[in-house]
């Protein structure tokens, strides 16, 4: 590294685009159908965040073709038929990993998680590390996987011209806090100095589709009626993750509701709309409504149902949502309640700083914490594997209070008063259109992307690909073990003939169970009949000599499978 003094890192916030070119900026979305999929049982809010982002897209970005990065032809599938289930016009290109170049032309690749590093290094050994600009996102930043991920934007071959988006101001803060410890290792470990450049830091939100969320009075009748609930009773709502370890503890829910079940005249009922990991878990919610809220009807509803998901917002009154889990980084049920008008009564926690404004969508409440080193026994424990990532999601948040009583104040003059719940519901709702819609997002991620390129025809290239290995900790096999065999196949290396060698013994090779399960990375059965045919009238021939009879495109292949070859008994190998 350059000697310029201390080592920090420059981390530039991107900049919004003033003007928006002609061609809309595009971008492959690495798809993978899991983490877009919300008909799973274990629906997770990266999930639901995954698939508004791939409708989002579909509806708003005006590309003119939609590209994707996947690991399997089936996923490019499923990736064309969600394309095309929104706009059936627009042509999809599908990429897989063994051609990293083909992103060229998108100019860009998003990631649905954190983990550029990784692609990064991908793309330094498979391309030239101009050809795109990688963006992701993140989720939850609490887990060993997250952390490793951020770590690596200092550790990897990222570039000027890559980005990890934030989901929220908390986010970025704990982005920024792990990249400093790490660099503060390097410069102690190694005696670093100078400056690394590192990836754009944006601080983007999530995004809803508004009109799936307006007002429904049909909806609002339908589900008052099946809940029985009357015009005048109040109806609070949570939706999300049912789990008091890894989303959100009930007792200062509960203990609002209570005190507004006894300020009013009417009934308060308790929607929560979720899912249970396990028995256990939704025995406690359910015994500790009946302790902790006895005046207040509680019901409880399977929130991974679409019917649910998409209007039980209509039967609500108010939006509850204290979370006080450190696996939380956005939220994405507040805005979904924003966007359907309803007043937010949230802990003032994580992402929820940044959508819920205390006193104009809603109310935010306090939240205590101890300060640091008090939680390193809590790490350690996971660390050490006496803990499971959700044990120590679980044993952390019992050390997170939301403030009850203020809760409870909170909560009781939102029941008491029908004017303010409207006037902040409506408020939130145009807040929601205006920040948080899908049209808004997706044109702050092309702007990103147009940044990005900008950036990437420019900038300094960091760590350009040498003569090295690109990416050590993932060494070619054949590199790494080149010191195993006998002999390495050489250009000059001579191939003789075997007798029997024929289409109908190359076959009965390429069916045998033992080598079968490989078919994948087999040498083309086309090019492997020219090579056995060349041999049976030329006897002999050099590997660069049988390595020309195929396309330049599957040269590498060829000579890889002149080796397969050799293991089943179709050519002989001859050292030099």
């Amino acid at each position: 590294m350059e000697d310029n003094g201390p080592m920090t890192a420059h981390r530039p916030d991107a900049q919004t685009a003033d003007a928006v070119d002609a061609q809309p900026a595009n971008a492959a979305i690495m798809f993978a159908a899991e983490g877009y999929d919300t008909s799973r049982p274990k629906l997770m809010g990266r999930h639901a965040a995954g698939e508004g982002f791939l409708r989002g897209f579909a509806r708003h970005a005006g590309v003119d073709r939609f590209w994707a990065l996947t690991p399997t032809e089936a996923d490019g599938r499923h990736f064309t038929e969600a394309m095309r289930q929104v706009t059936p016009q627009t042509p999809v290109s599908i990429a897989m990993y063994n051609r990293l170049d083909a992103l060229k032309e998108s100019g860009s690749l998003f990631l649905p998680g954190p983990g550029i590093a990784e692609h990064a290094w991908m793309r330094r050994a498979r391309c030239d590390q101009r050809d795109f600009s990688i963006s992701g996102i993140t989720h939850t930043t609490a887990s060993f996987g997250a952390m490793d991920a951020i770590t690596g934007l200092v550790t990897g071959p990222v570039q000027r011209w890559d980005a990890l988006i934030c989901s929220s101001t908390a986010v970025r803060k704990t982005v920024d806090r792990v990249i400093d410890a790490q660099m503060d290792f390097f410069r102690d470990r190694l005696g670093a100095t100078g400056k690394l450049a590192l990836p754009e830091l944006p601080v983007i939100p999530l995004g809803v589709d508004c009109d799936g969320f307006k007002p429904n009075g049909p909806a609002r009748r339908t589900w008052r009626e099946r809940l029985r609930i009357a015009d005048r009773d109040i109806a609070l709502l949570f939706v999300g993750r049912l789990s008091f370890h890894a989303k959100a503890h009930p007792l200062p829910m509960y203990l609002a509701a209570e005190a507004a079940a006894k300020a009013i005249k009417g009934k308060v009922h308790l929607i929560q709309a979720g899912w249970f990991a396990n028995d256990a878990i939704e025995q406690s919610f359910r015994s500790g409504a009946r302790e902790f809220c006895p005046s207040v009807n509680a019901i409880f509803l399977d929130g991974r149902k679409k019917d649910i998901r998409t209007e039980i917002w209509a039967a609500a009154d108010i939006f509850v949502s204290f979370s006080d889990n450190i696996q939380e980084t956005f939220g994405l049920t507040p805005i979904e309640a924003m966007a359907a008008g309803l007043p937010c009564l949230v802990s003032d926690w994580d992402g929820y700083m940044d959508t819920v404004r205390d006193g104009e969508d809603g109310f935010r409440i306090r939240t205590w914490q101890p300060p640091a080193p008090l939680g390193e026994d809590l790490i350690y424990r996971q660390i050490s594997g006496a803990d499971s990532y959700d044990r120590y999601c679980g044993n952390a948040c019992q050390f997170v209070a939301v403030d009850t009583q203020a809760a409870c104040e909170a909560l009781v003059r939102l029941a008491k008063n029908r004017e303010l719940r409207e006037k902040l519901g409506g408020q939130a709702r145009r807040r929601a259109r205006e920040v948080f819609d899908w049209k808004t997002v997706i044109g702050q991620y092309q702007a990103l992307w147009q940044e990005l390129a900008k950036i990437r025809k420019t900038a300094k290239e960091s760590a350009p690909r040498g003569k090295g290995p690109a990416w050590p900790a993932r060494l070619d096999p054949f590199d790494a073990f080149s010191h195993y065999p006998t002999h390495e196949l050489r250009p000059d290396t001579k191939i003789e003939a075997v007798a029997g060698a024929d289409v109908k013994r190359l076959d009965q090779m390429r069916r045998n169970p033992s080598s079968a399960y490989a078919s994948n990375v087999f040498p083309d059965r086309g090019d492997c009949m020219v090579v056995l045919a060349h041999l049976a009238k030329a006897k002999s021939a050099t590997a660069d000599e049988l390595v020309a009879l195929a396309p330049a495109e599957r040269q590498d292949s060829l000579r890889r499978g002149l080796v397969w070859l050799a293991k089943h008994g179709l050519i002989l190998l001859l050292p030099t």
